[in-house]
């Protein structure tokens, strides 16, 4: 009998159902059910519940509880007033650790930070990603650029207090390898932008278009993590292990 005969495949497929009955009724034994429940149970709350979507922290609040869980995953963080402490921030940064390559998002935000910094840190090699309308060979150098850069910069479109964490969507004039592939991962976050909960950021993006919508949306919680089965944990392995959030207020 060929394996491709129908009545062949229909015996393999009642075999294979019954080893899945018999699979499920062990487990329900086990946690001392008469039978396997046939349908999901009834739930009385879908999403996040009411109370929870009343938080809303006041800033300093905010800020402090963002500033403790992106300390606790690893980070570290600084509240600076505005873009001139910040470029003052990274060139002590530079001249400390001896970078000498970055690569920046190309954000007006960060057009003042990007100037003053090619002004005045010497022997810098700063890289602007904008892959929009370029060929692939100069995506290919970009991407390049950013694995051998020392910092990699981006103003983040969202800080979340109580998960930590950044979100940064990209698209070809934001290049998810700024924030992914250099050694120090330095985010920029206008106080306006943080946020009490991930719903907050999270709900806006489905009113978009499809056509409107990021090519990605990231979340960045500190620095790369790696474990092996042992649990031997690595920093830095498959992005950056430093990582900065500056509050600009």
């Amino acid at each position: 009998m060929a394996k491709s005969d129908p009545a062949f495949l229909q015996k393999l497929h009642q075999e294979a159902l019954q080893d899945q009955e018999a699979f499920f009724a062990n487990i329900s034994t086990r946690l001392g059910r008469s039978k396997p429940m046939q349908n999901a149970p009834a739930r009385s709350v879908k999403g996040a519940p009411d109370f929870w979507e009343q938080v809303d922290l006041p800033l300093e609040q905010r800020i402090q509880l963002f500033m403790a869980n992106w300390q606790k995953a690893g980070g570290h963080t600084q509240r600076l007033q505005g873009m001139a402490e910040a470029q003052a921030f990274i060139a002590d940064f530079i001249g400390k650790t001896q970078a000498k390559h970055l690569i920046m998002q190309d954000q007006p935000e960060l057009a003042e930070l990007r100037s003053g910094l090619a002004a005045n840190t010497a022997d810098m090699d700063i890289t602007v990603w904008n892959a929009g309308g370029v060929d692939a060979a100069a995506k290919d150098e970009l991407v390049a650029k950013a694995a051998g850069a020392d910092i990699g910069i981006v103003a983040v479109e969202h800080a979340v207090a109580y998960t930590g964490s950044l979100v940064v969507t990209s698209d070809a004039a934001r290049g998810r390898s700024v924030s992914l592939l250099p050694t120090t991962f330095i985010a920029i976050i206008p106080v306006d932008r943080l946020r009490t909960k991930l719903g907050e950021v999270l709900r806006p993006f489905d009113a978009y278009e499809l056509k409107d919508r990021p090519a990605g949306i990231h979340f960045i919680s500190g620095p790369s993590r790696s474990a092996d089965i042992e649990n031997d944990l690595t920093i830095g392995v498959h992005g950056p292990g430093i990582v900065y959030a500056l509050i600009i207020e």
